[in-house]
């Protein structure tokens, strides 16, 4: 499968994520909350460097008692998959790392 542009990786599928990056908002979250019974963590890749989601982000997350670890996209990838393949209850968000530049 390839796709350019952010992704949601949940339990349910994989899905387009028609975000902002430069302006994530608690709702840009609301599958992610929506399936929280089926996630035991969620991992935020947030581009080329790592970098904190917003505070409105963390504090709705953490509201939710979604337990999340950002990173860079491409070690979000690698942990997404690691977790995968040991049957763990992981899901991502991946913003798009523009390998044009």
């Amino acid at each position: 499968m390839s796709h350019r542009g952010p992704i949601l990786a949940l339990p349910s599928g994989i899905y387009a994520w028609n975000i902002d990056p430069l302006a994530l908002a608690p709702a840009d979250f609301s599958m992610v909350i929506t399936e929280k019974a089926e996630i035991d963590l969620f991992l935020i890749g947030m581009g080329p460097e790592m970098a904190r989601p917003p505070k409105p982000v963390r504090a709705a997350l953490e509201a939710a008692g979604i337990m999340y670890d950002p990173m860079a996209t491409g070690h979000a990838v690698s942990t997404y998959n690691l977790l995968l393949e040991e049957k763990r209850r992981v899901a991502a968000a991946l913003i798009a790392v523009d390998f044009a530049a």
